[in-house]
Formats: C-alpha cells, structure tokens, sequence
C-alpha cells in the first residue's frame, strides 16, 4: 500500500510538475514572460546548511555551485509532495477514477508553498508584496498552480490506464 501511494505519488507529481513547465516554456516563447529561475529555489536550500534560511534579496545571495541542478531537483520533489498530500486526503482509488475539482483545489492550495514560504525566505515578502509588482507576481503564482492541478488531474488520467 505505501509503495503503491510512493509510486502514484511520483508520477502524479512529475507528471503535473511537467504540464507545468510546459505551460512556462509558451508564456515565454508565445508571451515574453520569464518564469521563476529555479537556481534561486537551489541557492535558498544551499544557503540552509549554513544556517541561512530568509534573505533580505535572495537575488544577491551568493551564488552556490550546484544551485540550477538543486533547484529543479527541489521544484520536482515538490510536485511530487503536492501529489502525495493530494492522494493522502483523496484516498489513492481516486487515481483508478479521477475527478478535476480535487486535482485543481491541491494546484491552488499548493501556493501557499511559495506565498507564505519560499518568497518570504526570499525576501520577497507574503505573497510577493515586496516585489515591484505584486500583483502580476500572483497572478502568474495562481496560473502556474492552477495549471499544476490540472497537470495533476491529467497525471492521473493517464496513470489510470497503466497502472
């Protein structure tokens, strides 16, 4: 049973993570508009064994070797985390039938990740409030996440089939 939530887990989770980066890769190439820099996401947990876990400006940490590579790392273990908690409060025989609401609401709960962790630790503020348009910067959280939940329901749609 835990294998079996471990695996579903794991393939909901870089599945959805996969959807999402797709949707990144045409706002940038359809759009013009960057995505997140995950060497930020490494730099942030590079910095912790040192015991530095909130910057004033992330941007200006010093840069750590390794820190793209443990930053998508980071990004894809989280997508994964997201798909076990999803599974944890569904029941994993939501995988064998799949519904959206469930996959979309764990896409919009999983921002409160990156609103009230990652971007305070980053310097950023709640929510983004200390960036120069805070606005823009949630909106664009809460499309990436909800397309992570839709990622999560097609994750499962397909993992249906195989397993």
């Amino acid at each position: 049973m835990e294998t079996d939530l471990i695996v579903r887990a794991v393939a909901l989770g870089v599945g959805a993570t996969i959807v999402m980066d797709l949707w990144a890769i045409m706002l940038k190439r359809v759009f013009a508009i960057p995505s997140l820099d995950y060497r930020v996401v490494g730099r942030w947990i590079l910095h912790m064994p040192q015991g530095k876990f909130k910057h004033n400006n992330i941007m200006q940490a010093e840069p750590m070797i390794g820190e793209k590579a443990i930053g998508w790392i980071v990004h894809y273990a989280t997508g994964v985390l997201f798909a076990g908690i999803l599974l944890l409060c569904t029941g994993i025989g939501w995988v064998q039938q799949p519904t959206f609401w469930p996959a979309l609401l764990a896409g919009l709960l999983s921002m409160a990740a990156p609103f009230f962790i990652m971007q305070p630790c980053f310097g950023f503020g709640i929510a983004a409030s200390k960036t120069p348009a805070p606005g823009t910067a949630r909106f664009r959280s809460l499309m990436a996440h909800s397309v992570f939940g839709i990622g999560l329901y097609l994750a499962a749609l397909v993992s249906s089939s195989f397993m």
